[in-house]
């Protein structure tokens, strides 16, 4: 696979591509990453890519045709690229994104910056993403993102095939939960233990404790999530169950999703996992 970026800003890139799981998949050959500077696309002495907004209005918008320009120069140097914008017009990057882009064969992203992108430019997206419903200063962060998260799904990227397959939101069978709780060594910590069936030996009880955990997990922190997630039907209706344990009476059946938390109760605290 090739990532690729166009940015105002491609230094930011390096650092994250050269480290961790991403610097390892890339060195071992599993991805190609490039970095395009947008200001080579432009044809005056300043190397401008904003401009005033017709109309009026706060800050710059990215000018259309060094965008044009960059897309089609870059576009015409091998396979057709999976062009992708961030906006907060874009469908919501989930799990299911990522797994469906690590299919692709080369993809580059197109970084914003300032007040917006011209609308024009919007033209040459395949796909229009948002990572979240608020406001970062640029697109490079969100390319970061979902680079991540696309890379460690390509074969060999996170060396245990199975590494993937039981993580939060995975869309294979069984999946669209959270996933259950994890402990390691020591086994006892400030008269805290970690539950008995983990130290059992028992891979079939490990497993069901796991299933059954990710389900309670899920109902207790993302019950809008079970409504389409893979679940048996005495898995659903012990996730009813749990789902009124914990957020009071709802059914997130035939559609998603619990009601929030009355004001009057409230609401259960989530730990950081």
């Amino acid at each position: 696979m090739l990532i690729e970026t166009l940015s105002v800003f491609p230094d930011m890139f390096e650092p994250a591509m050269s480290t961790s799981i991403l610097g390892r998949a890339r060195a071992a050959g599993i991805f190609d990453f490039r970095a395009y500077d947008l200001r080579d696309w432009t044809h005056d002495r300043h190397r401008t890519v904003d401009d005033e907004p017709y109309g009026g209005g706060q800050g710059m918008l990215m000018k259309a045709p060094p965008i044009f320009e960059a897309v089609r120069a870059i576009a015409g140097t091998g396979p057709a690229p999976h062009v992708v914008f961030f906006t907060p017009c874009g469908a919501p990057f989930t799990q299911a994104t990522a797994e469906r882009l690590a299919r692709e064969e080369r993809i580059l992203f197109v970084c914003g910056r300032y007040e917006g992108i011209d609308e024009r430019a919007y033209e040459l997206a395949d796909e229009r993403l948002s990572i979240g419903d608020y406001v970062l200063t640029g697109g490079e962060l969100p390319a970061m993102v979902v680079t991540d998260a696309v890379v460690r799904l390509l074969p060999g990227a996170l060396g245990d095939a199975l590494s993937s397959v039981d993580e939060s939101f995975a869309t294979g069978a069984g999946g669209g939960l959270l996933e259950y709780a994890q402990y390691t060594r020591p086994a006892e910590f400030e008269g805290r233990g970690v539950p008995d069936v983990l130290l059992s030996g028992d891979h079939a009880n490990v497993d069901a404790w796991r299933r059954a955990d990710a389900i309670e997990r899920t109902c207790r922190w993302r019950p809008d999530l079970i409504a389409t997630a893979d679940l048996a039907d005495d898995e659903r209706a012990r996730a009813r169950e749990l789902i009124a344990r914990y957020h009071g009476a709802c059914e997130p059946a035939p559609h998603p999703a619990c009601e929030p938390v009355p004001p009057h109760r409230d609401p259960v605290a989530c730990d950081s996992d």
